[in-house]
Formats: C-alpha cells, structure tokens, sequence
C-alpha cells in the first residue's frame, strides 16, 4: 500500500472553507479539473466527469460536518490504482482565526504501474487542487 498527504494555508476562516469544499458534490466550485458532479444513491456515490470526459466515481465513506472531513474511495476512475481512500479535512491555524489549513490525503494499492508513479501522480493531483482551492479563495 502506499500514501501521500499535501497540505496547504489558505486565506480563509476553516468555516469558509469547509463551506465552499465540505458538500461532497462541491468539486466543480474550486476545482477546475472536474467541471461536473452527478449524485446517486442518495448523494453517497458521485460521478464526476473531468475535461477529458473521463468518468471518475466515488463513493461517500464518512462525512463529519463537526470535524469538517470527509473521506471516500474511488470505485471507477482512469487511475493505476484500487483500494484507493482518500480525505479532505480543514484544520483551523492555532492563533489565526483568518486562515485554514487543508490537508488532502490518500492511501491505495498501485496497480499496473510503480508506488513512485503513483504517488507522484496524487501528490500532483492534491497539490494542484489545493493550489486552485487557494486562488479561488482569494
């Protein structure tokens, strides 16, 4: 099994943000390589599309408003991967009412190509939609 966690200060209180990211439909409204977001199941399983019309669907595993997390594996997707689990999870800054930190991580099973690979590979992908969360944040 392999991980990769990023992080990332953004310029918002952790309650801004968890607004704008804590709906597990809410990828299209900050980040830009998933454009569209469909509901089944009862808003448990998303199915995303991202620019290339590739069908990415995910399943919903724990949501905790309070905690401002959620995580949920990925049942199809044009990754390497499976037993692929990730998390979104805004902290708040101790001292810093103003700023939040969010940490994207992920735990999966390479398959078809190298642990390298494929961590590199999510560790771009958090990394960049952390940085697009910051901009469209101000």
């Amino acid at each position: 099994m392999a991980s990769t966690s990023v992080s990332r200060v953004v310029p918002a209180s952790p309650a801004r943000v968890w607004q704008l990211i804590g709906g597990f439909g809410s990828l299209p409204d900050w980040l830009p390589y998933i454009p569209e977001s469909t509901f089944s199941e009862g808003g448990r399983v998303r199915h995303l599309k991202n620019p290339d019309g590739d069908t990415i669907v995910e399943r919903l595993m724990e949501f905790n408003e309070e905690q401002r997390f959620y995580s949920y594996q990925i049942l199809q997707a044009p990754f390497p991967v499976v037993d692929y689990l990730s998390t979104l999870r805004v902290h708040e800054v101790s001292g810093n009412a103003d700023v939040a930190e969010v940490q994207w991580s992920g735990r999966f099973v390479p398959r078809g190509a190298g642990d390298d690979e494929v961590v590199a590979l999510f560790t771009g992908i958090y990394r960049d939609g952390l940085e697009a969360l910051r901009t469209s944040l101000g």
